[in-house]
């Protein structure tokens, strides 16, 4: 087969270790969430995630969510919150919000994100033999430039052409992965999808892009985990291997 045109990759599990999620950004936002609101309530980044806060609670409106007291929003808003993270939902509008107190710890350099040591050269190497790299991930575009723009290997942005989150469509659906691969402009066939979760990688071999499946230490196991094309390292991605992985 001919060599994929791009490599599209998830995040958690797959560029940076679960543990930093977990045990760093996500204790970060419970811990710094409530002064937030309370600095930033007016603000458009926390007004633009309250409808879909709502929304997503099954409420009719903000406003029906809300009421009328700046102090009980503000409560009922950091207990949603923590529901939303506490069931793991992957949810826009909590997404969002996350985004914007990341924000804050990155660019104060309170938070400097994780990132697996083979990932920096292995995506120079793709990009210098002329493949595309792009970033598909449930949390927020604006969490993803600031995870790549502040990590431990410097500012790799630059080298990322595009970032796809749940605006694009579930991680679980084909459809995501059709669209992603027609925003690139290829055939979902030219594209590497790489992930630690199964059930994306169904999605996207669905959709008929190639898959890969990243072990890396502390990752969930994956049942079946023979039916996949596994690498626990970028530098062991081996383009010849996906002859008998497209199921397009």
């Amino acid at each position: 087969m001919n060599r994929p045109q791009c490599i599209l990759l998830d995040i958690e599990g797959t560029t940076s270790s679960i543990s930093f999620v977990y045990d760093v950004m996500f204790p970060y936002i419970r811990e710094n969430l409530a002064g937030f609101l309370e600095q930033n309530w007016e603000s458009d980044s926390v007004q633009q995630c309250l409808p879909l806060l709502a929304a997503e609670l099954g409420q009719n409106s903000k406003q029906d969510w809300l009421g009328d007291s700046l102090s009980a929003s503000r409560r009922k808003v950091e207990h949603a919150v923590g529901q939303l993270m506490d069931r793991d939902v992957k949810s826009t509008g909590l997404k969002q919000l996350q985004g914007a107190i990341w924000k804050a710890g990155f660019e104060s350099r309170q938070l400097v994100a994780h990132l697996y040591d083979d990932v920096e050269p292995a995506i120079r190497n793709w990009i210098s033999s002329g493949i595309d790299v792009r970033i598909y991930s449930s949390g927020s575009v604006q969490a993803q430039k600031l995870f790549f723009g502040h990590c431990v290997a410097g500012n790799l942005l630059p080298l990322l052409s595009a970032h796809y989150d749940t605006t694009i469509g579930p991680k679980q659906q084909a459809d995501s992965y059709r669209a992603i691969a027609a925003d690139a402009g290829l055939h979902p066939v030219q594209v590497v999808f790489v992930s630690d979760v199964a059930e994306e990688l169904d999605a996207a071999r669905e959709a008929g892009m190639l898959t890969a499946l990243s072990s890396r230490p502390g990752n969930r196991p994956v049942a079946n985990q023979h039916e996949y094309y596994m690498i626990s390292r970028f530098d062991e991605l081996n383009f010849s291997r996906f002859r008998v992985d497209a199921r397009a």
